[in-house]
């Protein structure tokens, strides 16, 4: 047998208030509405559960029967009902936020989280660290700093700063080898960069476009690697200024490279962005923007 709650609300209205008028009234609607909801209910139940007096509306000796199992379920929804605001509203839970593995390290070292956590002491942040783009609407991730070209509609997202790069030697390497005097002399030098898993990278494209026939000392599938392997004196390629500059052993080389330079974003899902545990994380990243900038810009 299977019967509407909404019924059951209306069948409590009466036995609280003793006339269908009254009823509709606490329940915002008409009399008739209420009465309909009465015999619509009797008649899935196959009982009568109200009967008429002329001092208003009782329930049957059947009705009364059931009252107590029907303000049970009144209850029930009514806790439910709390519970799903509570969790649709609740600041709680675990943040997964991609960037690359580096940024991991400077965001460490500013307190910029442990500021995070000690104002929403429910929430955690998780860290997928990449420097592959980690699909956010997949579910890969909640939010993401990421630098480069956007071209997912599903995503939103704040300029934070931007991504600039040069082109970096070890002082080892310049001893042993000299180094370019401008980026036609690339080719004359053993190079370091990405490799296959990242050959879309505006890096690699750059270097297979102004130095197509360089060797290729050392690929790596991460900014890191390409500075283990700069550091290393194996070779010669760009990086990010504030990896490249942070590290004492390292020469730039040669100048930034506009045609290397992008935006860094945060991002997440329009989807995300509305619920609490995210819009938390994005919106306190957003006041710590200037925190943000050294950490991406240098």
């Amino acid at each position: 047998m299977a019967f509407d709650w909404d019924d059951l609300k209306h069948l409590l209205a009466v036995a609280r208030h003793g006339s269908t008028l009254a009823a509709g009234r606490a329940l915002g609607v008409d009399q008739s509405t209420v009465q309909r909801r009465l015999v619509e209910l009797e008649r899935r139940i196959g009982q009568s559960l109200v009967q008429r007096q002329p001092t208003g509306y009782r329930l049957t000796a059947f009705g009364q029967e059931l009252l107590p199992f029907a303000e049970a379920v009144e209850r029930s929804v009514q806790a439910f009902e709390r519970q799903l605001c509570t969790l649709g509203t609740e600041t709680a839970g675990v943040i997964r936020l991609t960037c690359p593995e580096p940024i991991v390290n400077r965001i460490m070292q500013t307190g910029l989280l442990d500021r995070f956590h000690a104002r929403h002491p429910a929430l955690r942040v998780q860290f997928v660290m990449s420097d592959k783009y980690i699909d956010l609407s997949q579910g890969d991730a909640d939010v993401a700093l990421r630098s480069g070209d956007s071209d997912d509609d599903e995503l939103v997202g704040r300029k934070i700063g931007d991504s600039i790069w040069a082109v970096y030697a070890s002082r080892t390497y310049i001893e042993r080898h000299g180094q370019p005097v401008n980026i036609e002399d690339l080719a004359k030098h053993a190079l370091v960069g990405f490799d296959d898993t990242m050959a879309k990278h505006r890096i690699a494209q750059w270097l297979r476009k102004v130095a197509p026939d360089a060797p290729m000392a050392a690929r790596s599938s991460s900014v890191l690697g390409l500075v283990y392997s700069v550091k290393a004196g194996i070779g010669i390629g760009p990086l990010p200024l504030p990896l490249g500059d942070a590290e004492p052993d390292l020469v730039r080389v040669l100048e930034p490279v506009a045609e290397l330079s992008r935006i860094w974003r945060l991002l997440t899902t329009r989807e995300l962005r509305r619920t609490p545990r995210v819009s938390a994380l994005f919106d306190f990243f957003v006041e710590e923007i200037e925190t943000l900038q050294p950490i991406i810009t240098g």
